[in-house]
């Protein structure tokens, strides 16, 4: 029998230890991301009692296939046009919170007289905390559907995306490129690239997955999902960034498909798998001797966190305009480190630029400030008590007046500002796109052509077919918003404003003409004159052929078809919360989904025997049911297991509510095998209690707990029994129940 492959054993090794400590984790009620941690250091070469690991290499093999699903499972939870509507507020608070967290963390560094890199490397682990422990933590303490919690996951999922880009500017400094042009490059090709990918796989991917949906399972949905998460990782390591970007990107795009709820659920366990092995290669990286010649560091670390996180935190979500009390609940929340920690840390390690004593300190400070995050949640309001009875009361006034301006100032609805927006965004969307098209044109197609054909005729075809595949988009460029209603305004309104709107056409024309003279200039050998009057000539004929034009909005409505299909099935099976629900948190109250455990003990019964208005205050505006919406129920509706419910309330009632919903549930069965169903015969004795009772009588049933199911005639056939059937002397009958009731009927 062949040799069983060292992988194989140490990934029983690995996976059996951390199966025992998650169990024990999950019964002390903390965080399993700490248990893999612990499962990892037992089973290191530095835990010499217990067997180890022989072959460290596969399984960082292994854990970097980890970082790249975590990443594209976060991507799928993540949506571009969340952060959209998220405003300024999350924006202001985490840029505020990564700024000022990353600089505090290069400071302790060179306080400590730590490496440049080492100090940089440490600045990005310390300002990024954890979405997984914060969400965990949140649910624990029965806070996830209060107003403060959702903020702080709105400023965890911009962190998380600020976490990819800094991993490309970490990687961007650790290469060498620490300059000013070389940093502003770099943000540059993120850009490019990130906008590049989004708009042409928002083109291509909901329209092949649309394609066919008829053909697709479960099966194939994960192994095309799966598939296309390492394609882009595999493009992203291509041009320069790193798979596990590639992968968030790709799960991004997938986010706004209508399968991206099936796809969460079936890369799910692949992730927790992969990620499982990561996080205990983390902890196989701990060195006990390491942690205690660095224990001074690792609690100084500890506490500049907690308090660096409680202090700039509140400061952030103070300026994104929240009140005192709301912001310094959220402030406090975030004093941990977590996954994006360890994977900036992963990253440094394998690019040799951190020494090996900081990834062990930064795994032990997570390790420390994540015990230590329910415990700062609760010291929250105490802190805001004394606050409140330090701060001089006109303080206090101010910082509130603050965020009830914040929260009270409309929009900016100025139609300069709205034209002006959209044309940009518009101009750099299509700009990036013809950039695109030309680059792949001159740099694959051209080769080939130049091999088949004399140089003059390539360059020709190659020329013209580029120029009509960018046509669409520089049409879009020079005409589009032109004839918005903004546009008209502004026209109509002020005479002045008629040379600043057709100065804006002029730049856009200037735009499209440059893409076309490039195009030229690099496969002619045309005067500068020749190649300009060329442009000019091809963007007019763009301007004014209709073909052009109808097949620029068709892409422009396959681009909005195809970015608003998940919202368009949300709203068919009634899955997006009213838009009412904006009202009602100035009111203090806000809406909530909750899903009935099937196992609760509210199944069957109506909202009138609930009578959750009177007991908790709060109102049942729709129940969600499969693929229906049940609008402001009557009383007499009954709940059922999996129903969603949106409810009404404030922070304090939800919480009430929901603690209901969990604790009034029925008791597990802890002994199922005494549950078993047995078959047993039984003769009806002369002496037989039921002699002469009919079955409905005989109380077998409703009293014994057991069911006849025929009587015997014959060896082989059974006849049913009917209510009315007597039972005589001799009669075998068969009964099915548990055993228990059976040896109770028998004896009786």
């Amino acid at each position: 029998m062949n040799e069983i492959p060292v992988l194989v054993k140490d990934l029983a090794l690995i996976l059996i230890v951390a199966g025992v400590v998650t169990l024990v984790f999950k019964k002390l009620k903390q965080p399993l991301v700490l248990g893999y941690l612990v499962a990892g250091f037992l089973v290191s070469p530095k835990m010499p009692y217990i067997m180890s690991v022989v072959d460290n290499a596969d399984i960082h093999t292994w854990a970097d296939i980890g970082v790249m699903f975590t990443l594209f499972s976060l991507g799928l939870d993540f949506s571009f046009k969340k952060i959209i509507k998220m405003g300024a507020a999350p924006v202001i608070a985490s840029m505020t919170i990564i700024f000022c967290m990353m600089t505090l963390g290069i400071v302790m560094g060179h306080v400590f007289g730590w490496s440049r890199m080492n100090c940089i490397f440490l600045g990005g682990m310390m300002a990024m905390s954890s979405t997984t422990i914060i969400y965990k933590a949140f649910e624990d303490m029965g806070l996830r559907h209060q107003n403060f919690a959702g903020m702080v996951m709105s400023v965890l999922i911009l962190e998380d995306v600020l976490a990819i880009v800094m991993m490309v500017m970490l990687a961007a400094i650790a290469g060498g490129g620490a300059g000013g042009g070389e940093m502003l490059q770099s943000v540059l090709k993120i850009g490019f690239f990130l906008i590049l990918w989004f708009v042409v796989g928002i083109f291509i991917i909901p329209f092949f997955l649309r394609s066919v949906r008829k053909l697709i399972n479960s099966e194939t949905l994960l192994i095309v999902a799966l598939a296309l998460c390492c394609l882009m990782a595999v493009v992203s390591t291509t041009v320069g960034f790193s798979s596990a970007f590639g992968a968030f990107v790709m799960g991004s795009i997938l986010a706004e498909t209508i399968e991206a709820e099936k796809i969460i659920k079936l890369v799910e366990p692949v992730k927790n798998l992969f990620g499982a092995i990561f996080f205990v290669s983390v902890g196989m990286m701990v060195d006990p001797a390491i942690l205690v010649k660095y224990a001074v560091p690792i609690l100084i670390l500890v506490l500049t966190i907690l308090v660096g996180q409680s202090l700039f935190g509140s400061m952030g979500f103070l300026l994104s305009g929240q009140t005192l009390k709301s912001a310094v609940k959220c402030g406090f929340s975030m004093a941990q480190i977590g996954e994006f920690s360890f994977i900036i840390a992963t990253m440094g390690m394998s690019m040799g630029v951190i020494d090996e004593f900081l990834y062990p300190v930064v795994v032990a400070v997570s390790v420390i400030t994540t015990f230590l995050t329910p415990y700062m949640i609760k010291a929250a309001d105490p802190a805001y008590v004394m606050l409140e009875k330090r701060l001089p009361k006109r303080w206090v006034r101010s910082l509130n007046h603050l965020a009830m301006s914040h929260s009270a100032s409309p929009a900016d609805d100025n139609k300069w500002k709205s034209l002006l927006r959209q044309m940009i965004v518009n101009t750099l969307i299509y700009s990036i796109l013809s950039a695109a098209v030309i680059a792949v044109m001159l740099s694959l197609v051209l080769p080939f052509l130049q091999k088949m054909l004399p140089l003059w005729w390539a360059n020709g075809i190659c020329g013209l077919v580029t120029i009509s595949f960018i046509s669409p988009f520089l049409r879009a460029i020079v005409m589009k918003k032109n004839h918005s209603e903004e546009f008209k305004a502004l026209w109509t309104d002020n005479r002045l404003n008629r040379f600043p709107l057709v100065f804006t056409i002029i730049v856009r024309i200037v735009i499209a003409v440059a893409f076309v003279f490039y195009v030229c200039h690099k496969l002619t050998d045309f005067s500068i004159a020749i190649l300009i009057t060329l442009g000019v000539g091809f963007v007019v004929f763009m301007i004014f052929s209709r073909r052009l034009k109808h097949s620029s909005i068709r892409l422009e409505r396959l681009f909005i078809q195809n970015l608003r299909s998940r919202d368009i099935e949300a709203q068919v099976h009634g899955h997006r919360k009213p838009l009412y629900e904006g009202r009602l948190l100035d009111r203090n109250i806000h809406i909530a989904d909750f899903e009935v455990p099937f196992d609760s003990a509210w199944s069957g019964r109506t909202l009138m025997q609930l009578a959750l208005r009177s007991k908790y205050g709060v109102h049942v505006s729709s129940i969600l049911r499969a693929n229906r919406r049940l609008n402001i129920p009557e009383g007499d509706s009954v709940i059922f297991p999996g129903d969603r419910l949106q409810v009404i309330g404030s922070d304090e009632q939800l919480k009430v509510f929901e603690r209901a919903l969990q604790d009034e549930c029925y008791a597990e069965d802890y002994e199922l095998e005494k549950r078993e169903m047995k078959l047993r015969s039984m003769i009806v004795a002369g002496s037989s209690k039921f002699l002469g009772k009919t079955l409905e009588e005989s109380g077998i049933r409703h009293i014994f707990n057991c069911m006849v199911v025929g009587l015997e005639e014959g060896k082989e056939n059974l006849s049913q029994v009917s209510p009315s059937y007597k039972f005589q002397k001799g009669d075998v009958i068969w009964v099915v129940g548990e055993v228990e009731d059976l040896e109770r009927l028998i004896e009786n």
